[in-house]
């Protein structure tokens, strides 16, 4: 199978990259490298091509469908997402380059494209727990959210067959954003470090690449899913876990602060359509998943952490955000 990744230097898109090339399929892989790493990928891998740039830029598109030739499927997990203010950016890359790609797509005929959405389209507030597939969108809390739906719906205006996944926090080897590798940063350099009394949905990311390999292989209809835990944990458990895996001896107990007004007490999508249609379950438990991680950042270092939440400076607050990319 042809298999062409936007964003495939990134957390989530390098890691289905790594088994898509296992298996024997060819990948091209799309990436302007402002979140990816080069080290995310094996340059060396026999069946991968790296095309360099921005799918904002359609010329960047149109060469890299044609070192693919026709893809059979494509893995849209490029996104803008590190800076709360880049409103500009966002557009350009989650909405013009989601654009961009849906009709390259359309003409190379493509099977399936799979997207990868935030839980944020759910609002900052949502009206229900667990969220479910029926849940209203309503993404104006962040310029990400907003700029990611955009992007959704227009792959849903296309003719094309398509599974967009909405996800809980993933976390794991080469994530960069959110509470853990957060977490990690500050402990491992002697930093102040607090957490929010709030929960949210954690999802390793093999977990996820198991669903999607299964949504690249056919499993599923066209439209949206939710790839999540079904269960919601405290930051205060993801910071313990962290806390054990690196081996850190605490003189006190970590400060626990109230959320701000409209911080949701916790996201927690459920996953029943997606456990049924892809016949899919987690299998990872939230520590071993914050175990493996730590050992990833330890091996390979954080040079630095993000956030796509307006007032939150990641290098000192650990968010509890849902990330798609």
């Amino acid at each position: 199978m042809r298999v062409l990744i936007t964003g495939g230097a990134g957390f989530i898109g390098s890691h289905l990259a790594d088994r898509l090339l296992a298996r024997g399929d060819e990948v091209v892989v799309i990436d302007n490298f402002a979140t990816g790493r080069r080290d995310n990928l094996d340059s060396s891998a026999a069946g991968l091509t790296v095309v360099e740039g921005s799918i904002a830029d359609d010329e960047t598109v149109e060469r890299a469908f044609g070192v693919a030739g026709k893809p059979d499927f494509v893995i849209h997990a490029a996104a803008s997402y590190k800076d709360p203010d880049a409103w500009a950016e966002d557009s350009r890359t989650n909405v013009l380059g989601t654009a961009n790609v849906v009709r390259a797509a359309e003409a190379a005929g493509v099977q399936r494209l799979v997207y990868f959405q935030t839980a944020l389209c759910y609002g900052l507030q949502p009206l229900e727990q667990p969220i479910t597939l029926q849940h209203p969108i309503r993404p104006e809390g962040s310029s990400y959210a907003i700029s990611k739906t955009s992007g959704e719906q227009y792959i849903a205006l296309s003719t094309l067959d398509w599974i967009s996944f909405r996800l809980a926090n993933a976390y794991g080897p080469r994530n960069l954003s959110g509470p853990l590798p957060t977490f990690y940063a500050r402990l491992t350099q002697n930093k102040g470090v607090f957490v929010m009394d709030t929960r949210r949905d954690f999802i390793f990311v093999q977990d996820l690449v198991d669903c999607v390999m299964k949504a690249v292989d056919g499993k599923g209809r066209r439209g949206p899913y939710h790839i999540s835990s079904g269960a919601d944990y405290s930051i205060k458990e993801l910071y313990d876990y962290t806390v054990d895996a690196l081996g850190i001896e605490q003189s006190g107990e970590v400060e626990v602060r109230e959320p701000n007004a409209d911080d949701a007490a916790t996201i927690l999508l459920d996953p029943s359509e997606t456990e049924r249609d892809f016949d899919w379950r987690v299998t990872t438990p939230l520590e071993e998943g914050v175990a493996r991680a730590i050992e990833y950042y330890r091996a390979f270092g954080i040079e630095e952490t993000y956030t796509h939440l307006k007032g939150v400076e990641p290098e000192h607050e650990p968010v509890e955000e849902s990330v798609g990319q």
